[in-house]
């Protein structure tokens, strides 16, 4: 009988997909559900980075913190709001992720999700209690992000 080498698995390649089937037999077998790669990316941010809602709450069910940041200081919600992803950010936000949480450059997930003018994702963190007024390196607070880049639905959604 021949055994599985755990170092020829890619673990994350797993999350990206969602499988969760093949993912709860790993960590049943005693994965580490915090578990990195070389850039820092955990699997509960490449699930929800890749809009695996499934995964995304296998993970954190498991144990991964919804607040650990990558390589880069981003926490998988901010990932989310990049990419738009609503449902990983849905499953993130009801697992305790902090809408707030700046990364070394005082961005926060509000940050991302203007910057890539996603109205319904600033619609969805300002229900979870984002702060609008955090100004992130430079200054810029997503109300200014908006105006810079003439998103007048999302400057007004902020202004309110």
């Amino acid at each position: 009988m021949s055994q599985i080498d755990p170092q020829n698995i890619d673990f994350h390649e797993i999350a990206r997909r969602g499988d969760t089937e093949v993912m709860e037999v790993c960590l049943e077998a005693g994965l580490d559900p915090e578990i990195q790669d070389p850039r820092g990316f955990s699997l509960l941010t490449i699930a929800a980075y890749n809009d695996q809602p499934s995964m995304v709450e296998l993970l954190m069910d498991r144990g991964a913190d919804p607040n650990a940041v990558d390589g880069s200081g981003n926490t998988p919600l901010m990932g989310t709001a990049f990419k738009g992803h609503l449902p990983a950010a849905r499953s993130l936000l009801a697992g305790g992720a902090d809408p707030d949480f700046a990364n070394p450059s005082g961005s926060t997930a509000l940050h991302f999700s203007v910057m890539f003018g996603h109205l319904e994702m600033v619609d969805l963190l300002l229900e979870h209690g984002a702060d609008p007024g955090p100004a992130d390196e430079e200054g810029r607070t997503p109300l200014d992000l908006a105006r810079a880049k003439g998103l007048d639905q999302i400057a007004e959604r902020l202004s309110t």
